[in-house]
C-alpha cells in the first residue's frame, strides 16, 4: 500500500454513531453527522448514515457537491452561513442552510424562486463562542423577516460552541436558547422543525441528569470519527478512538551529532524552542509534514519523541534501534490533524471495515443514499 495514508475503518464509524444516537434518541435528540472534516467522503458520510443519523452536514459547497455526484440523494445542510456567491449552488446541492445575514438569504430566495423551490433557512444565534450567530435581541426581527420572503422556508434555529473560544456551553445558555425557540415560534406562528443545540462539544451537557428543553438535533462530527469531547480531549465511554489513522514511511534513520542547538516543538506551548541536545540520538524521518497535516496533533508512538519537521519531513527521536528504511509508522490524529490530512493531495485514503464492493440506491426511510453492500 501506498504512503503516506489514511486508514479508515468505516465499521468504527458507524459504531460510534449507533452509540451516540442510541444515547440521545430516548432524549428526544437526532443526530446530523458532519462530514467537513473528512472532505464529503462518501464512504464516511454512508457509515454515519448507516449509523442512524437523520442526514448530514458540511460547511463546503463543494464536499457537498461530492455526496451528490455519486448518487446520495437525503438531506443535507450547509451549516457554515453560504457565500453570496454561491446561493444558486446553496439552493440546488441542500435542502437547508444555516444563516446570519439577511442580504444572503434574500439572495437564497431569488435563487430558489428561479429554481422553482423552496429553500430551508436556519437561523445560527451567537450564543457565547464569539464566532458566526445573530445576537438573541435581533433573532425575532430576521425570524420575521424570513417569514415574509418566497422562496425560503424558516426551518429552525441552531446555535455553536468551543470553536472558537474553547467553552463548553453551559445549562444557563442552553436554557436561555431554548427559551429563544418558544419566543420565535410566539411571533412566527410555525412550529420550528429544527431547534440544533450545538456539535460535539454539546454532549457532556446533552447526557447530563437535566432536561434538555426544545433541543432536537446535535451536528456531530469529532465525537463521531475520533470518539472524544472536543473541549477535554477525553474518550467517550463506550466510542472508538481509533477510526482513524495515520501511516508514513521511514526515508532516513542514524543519529545526527550533539554540537548545533536545533528548534525544538514544545507540543505543551505549541511552538518552537531552542535546545542544545545533550547527546546523539537515534532518529528518523518519515515522509510527511507541515504540508500534510497538523504535526502537533500527531500522537508520538510509544516510548518516541517529536524533534521537529519541516513542509515535508519529519524527525523523531526514538531510545531503541530505529525502523529500517521503508519502515511503516501508524499515528493517531487529533481533529485538526485529521482535517488536514484528509484535504493533502498526496495522502491516500484507505478504506477497511466495509468498503464498498458496488454502488447501488435503496430508501430507508425518506432518506434515500448509497448502500454499502
Amino acid at each position: 500500500m501506498s504512503c503516506p495514508r489514511i486508514e479508515v475503518d468505516l465499521a468504527k464509524i458507524r459504531r460510534n454513531t449507533q452509540t451516540l444516537v442510541k444515547r440521545l434518541g430516548p432524549r428526544g435528540i437526532g443526530v446530523t453527522g458532519v462530514t467537513k472534516a473528512v472532505c464529503g467522503h462518501p464512504a464516511i458520510a454512508q457509515a454515519m448514515l448507516d449509523g442512524g443519523a437523520v442526514g448530514l452536514a458540511d460547511a463546503r459547497i463543494s464536499n457537498v457537491q461530492k455526496l451528490r455526484a455519486v448518487g446520495m440523494t437525503g438531506p443535507i445542510t450547509l451549516i457554515r452561513t453560504p457565500m453570496l456567491s454561491q446561493a444558486d449552488q446553496v439552493v440546488l446541492s441542500c435542502e437547508a442552510s444555516y444563516n446570519t445575514e439577511i442580504l444572503v438569504i434574500s439572495a437564497l430566495a431569488a435563487a430558489a424562486i428561479r429554481n422553482g423551490s423552496v429553500h430551508g433557512i436556519v437561523l445560527m444565534v451567537e450564543m457565547g463562542d464569539q464566532r458566526d450567530g445573530i445576537r438573541p435581541e435581533n433573532l425575532k426581527d430576521i425570524a420575521q423577516q424570513v417569514m415574509q420572503m418566497s422562496g425560503v422556508a424558516l426551518k429552525g434555529i441552531g446555535t455553536n460552541f468551543a470553536c472558537l473560544n474553547g467553552l463548553a456551553p453551559t445549562a444557563l445558555q442552553m436554557a436561555a436558547f431554548c427559551d429563544l425557540a418558544n419566543e420565535i415560534e410566539g411571533v412566527c406562528g410555525p412550529f420550528l422543525k429544527i431547534v440544533s443545540g450545538g456539535n460535539s462539544a454539546n454532549l457532556t451537557w446533552v447526557l447530563g441528569e437535566h432536561a434538555t428543553g426544545r433541543v432536537n438535533d446535535l451536528r456531530l462530527g469529532e465525537a463521531i470519527l475520533l470518539g472524544v469531547e472536543p473541549v477535554s480531549g477525553d474518550r467517550i465511554d463506550g466510542m472508538y478512538t481509533d477510526a482513524f489513522t495515520l501511516v508514513a514511511e521511514v526515508i532516513e534513520t542514524g543519529a545526527k551529532p550533539p554540537s548545533i542547538p536545533i528548534a525544538l516543538i514544545d507540543p505543551t506551548r505549541e511552538r518552537l524552542r531552542i535546545v542544545t541536545p545533550s547527546g546523539a540520538c537515534a532518529r528518523m524521518i518519515l515522509a510527511i509534514g507541515h504540508q500534510d497535516t497538523d504535526i502537533l496533533g500527531l500522537s508520538m508512538p510509544t516510548g518516541n519523541t517529536l524533534i521537529g519537521a519541516t513542509s515535508d519531513h519529519l524527525v523523531i527521536g526514538t531510545p531503541v534501534t530505529p525502523p529500517t528504511v521503508g519502515s511503516e509508522v501508524r499515528f493517531q490524529m487529533s481533529y485538526n490533524a485529521l482535517m488536514r490530512a484528509m484535504a493533502a493531495p498526496d495522502i491516500n485514503v484507505e478504506l477497511m471495515g466495509y468498503p464498498p464492493k458496488r454502488p447501488s440506491r435503496h430508501t430507508q426511510g425518506k432518506v434515500q443514499h448509497l448502500a454499502l453492500v
